[in-house]
């Protein structure tokens, strides 16, 4: 695969019917859904110091904004299937840019908390629609448009919290997090204008057929799958949870320094998760795998001994193949699934592995307390690598 021609092929199996006025708008609600949720990392600093949180602390308010979001993982799928796709994405482009006022007006811990969750619960309802509308729109090429797409979230991680964070410095972290309010209100117009009234397929019969679920999810394969998404989330959620907050306090740089390298790390995003995308679709699941888990498992193990800048950025491009592991997987996951329930199951596999790789940050977070910042990122590490061997041990295509 010659990467100079990647950009061009991917234009062209995209391109044309009105699918691309599609493709961007969903990939634009994402761009902004993932984006404000790793404005958080990046402001944390100012959440610690503004009220008074701990480590331990600031950790379960990551993990109430994941947990929540993967609570809403299940329930937006059964609606998927049952009122269709655009105005799902609709609600939850409203619905986040009203939770995210709440965030910014919260004047205590508890309403903080709140906001937090509540925000996650609007944004969960724009995880698994984009999955399956992408798989109506484009049947033949999934995997190349699924990358595209999570591929804009990336752009919006490497633009979004360096830009909080710089709002931050400028004048104040609730804006930091104030600015993105409009821009949610214009893709939900936008998603309201370009996608097809109902592209959902199942029937609400279809959708609460528990036994069809069941059947569906303890299929080999998706367990397998699940499993790997699992391992992947926790070291994910993780690490990206405390990296801003790691850098400053371990590793000495300004808040506005690690949020730049913080960004950079999801800038290599926008490059890596189209790749993962058209090497699913060209060569399959395992080697893209162990290459990208691979690289970062190496390179979270490597974090701890090195100090100097061009080290870490370094480290933070080999970390970064964690960005295209869910891009391949879930791709492979959403093609084993029945259209007619598809948003049902995704839900549920999204629930699942969001939920229970959103509780690690509170576990990293009090070994971070406890005085072993740089051994949690070594388990991360560590972990990475397991997935490594259980990709090579478990998968044949």
């Amino acid at each position: 695969m010659n990467p100079l021609s990647i950009p061009r092929r991917t234009v062209a199996d995209l391109w044309g019917g009105s699918r691309e006025k599609m493709l961007f708008s969903v990939a634009f609600g994402w761009f902004l859904s993932i984006s404000l949720r790793m404005v958080y990392p990046a402001l944390l600093p100012y959440l610690r110091t503004d009220y008074g949180l701990s480590l331990s602390t600031a950790g379960l308010l990551l993990s109430v904004l994941w947990v929540s979001y993967a609570c809403g993982q299940l329930p937006g799928g059964i609606l998927a299937d049952r009122v269709g796709e655009r105005l799902l994405l609709v609600v939850s482009s409203v619905l986040a840019a009203t939770m995210l006022t709440l965030v910014v007006v919260s004047g205590s811990p508890g309403v903080l908390f709140v906001a937090t969750a509540l925000f996650g619960v609007g944004t969960a309802l724009y995880g698994v629609s984009r999955f399956t509308i992408l798989e109506k729109i484009y049947p033949e090429r999934l995997g190349t448009a699924t990358g595209v797409t999570m591929a804009a979230g990336d752009l919006g991680n490497s633009v979004m919290p360096p830009l909080a964070g710089s709002i931050a410095v400028i004048a104040a972290w609730q804006l930091g997090f104030g600015f993105a309010i409009p821009l949610f209100l214009v893709a939900a117009v936008g998603l309201w204008v370009t996608l097809p009234e109902r592209a959902s397929t199942g029937s609400p019969t279809e959708s609460f057929g528990l036994d069809g679920v069941v059947s569906t999810l303890t299929r080999p394969t998706v367990l397998l799958g699940t499993m790997l998404l699992v391992l992947w989330s926790v070291v994910m959620q993780a690490v990206i949870g405390f990296y801003p907050t790691y850098l400053t306090d371990e590793k000495g740089l300004s808040v506005q320094a690690a949020t730049v390298l913080f960004g950079f790390f999801f800038a290599l995003g926008i490059v890596l998760k189209p790749v993962a995308g058209r090497a699913f679709d060209r060569v399959g699941v395992r080697a893209p795998l162990l290459v990208f888990m691979g690289g970062a498992g190496i390179a979270l193990c490597l974090l701890p001994f090195v100090g100097d800048l061009w080290l870490l950025v370094l480290v933070t491009v080999l970390a970064s193949g964690l960005l295209g592991f869910e891009t391949i997987v879930i791709s492979d996951l959403t093609q084993r699934l029945p259209d007619g329930a598809q948003g049902t199951n995704l839900g549920t596999l999204r629930t699942v592995y969001v939920g229970l790789g959103g509780l690690s940050p509170i576990l990293f977070g009090a070994i971070a307390d406890w005085g072993y910042f740089d051994e949690a990122f070594l388990g991360a590490g560590a972990l990475a690598l397991v997935v490594v061997l259980v990709v090579f041990a478990t998968i044949d295509y």
